[in-house]
């Protein structure tokens, strides 16, 4: 299987697993525990898998974040919520944002279309390999939600962030550093370079120590555009991030991965349409989904 098929899952995956971030519910659930602002709400959300891990821990998994922004938040988000409290929190906000967004009639959450993505997601996810993939082990340890429309989201996070663990272990190979790793993002197009700077809370002095790095190396301009050599490495990890992907897909074979893709995309296309996930967005995936590295 062509490990092109990885990448087309993920575009697809992506919107529905990124709906916790974007959803109004997140912040409101949390907000209610405790948590102060948005970012403590993401980072206290998506490490909590991991349990009450120190801010050293959740920025090195997480690669692409200052470590003074994960800091603000971590562990502060442990003394406001348990991480237990924020997985049952998090899941709960799910639930109001699928009802939402894709409706709860016959189309809708507890729908045939969502029972097929469900039990398609969770055989991919099942046959994901964890080794070396903290994030996506930490998710495929918890106990599967009864609900299809929860169990798909929580099969979708496995294979989001088995791929997310290794991207990082495709950008750590190629020795790029988690600012770079974001300057790099920005020159192939995936969202405006300031975008992903305040986003991931990098300061400007530290972006211009990062474009010098990756220049160094001719990967890109003075001005912190990719040149040809450039993106002839940012291919190569996206390559790579794909091929260290592919297993999930691999296992269900090629019948039903067709199945599963077709299934994803047009639940992923409601969510998108109902503004379930912005674009542009620091993630970066695109949509519609393509099969180019930008």
């Amino acid at each position: 299987m062509d490990s092109v098929v990885a990448r087309r899952a993920w575009q697809r995956v992506e919107p529905l697993h990124a709906v916790t971030y974007f959803a109004p519910e997140t912040r409101t659930a949390t907000d209610a525990l405790g948590l102060k602002g948005g970012w403590m709400s993401y980072f206290g959300c998506r490490a909590a898998p991991l349990g009450p891990a120190p801010a050293a821990v959740v920025t090195a998994v997480f690669h692409g974040f200052h470590p003074a922004m994960v800091a603000r938040a971590i562990p502060d988000a442990w003394r406001a919520a348990t991480p237990e409290q924020l997985l049952e929190t998090r899941l709960i906000a799910v639930d109001a944002a699928y009802r939402r967004l894709l409706g709860e009639d016959a189309d809708g959450v507890g729908g045939p279309a969502v029972r097929q993505a469900a039990e398609l997601t969770a055989a991919a996810a099942g046959a994901a390999s964890t080794a070396g993939r903290p994030l996506a082990a930490a998710n495929a340890a918890l106990t599967t939600p009864a609900e299809p429309h929860l169990a798909l989201w929580q099969a979708a996070t496995v294979l989001r962030e088995h791929r997310g663990d290794g991207h990082v272990t495709a950008l750590v190979a190629a020795g790029v550093e988690p600012c770079q790793s974001q300057v790099l993002a920005a020159a192939a197009g995936r969202a405006p370079a300031d975008v992903l700077r305040q986003a991931r809370k990098w300061s400007e002095a530290e972006w211009a120590e990062a474009v010098d790095g990756l220049a160094a190396r001719g990967w890109v301009t003075a001005a912190g555009e990719l040149t040809a050599e450039g993106r002839t490495a940012r291919v190569d990890i996206e390559r790579h991030t794909d091929r260290l992907a592919l297993g999930p897909y691999a296992a269900l074979g090629a019948q039903r991965c067709d199945e599963l893709l077709t299934a994803l995309h047009g639940l992923a296309a409601r969510v998108v349409a109902a503004g379930g996930v912005p674009w542009p967005n620091p993630i970066g995936v695109p949509w519609p989904p393509t099969d180019e590295i930008t």
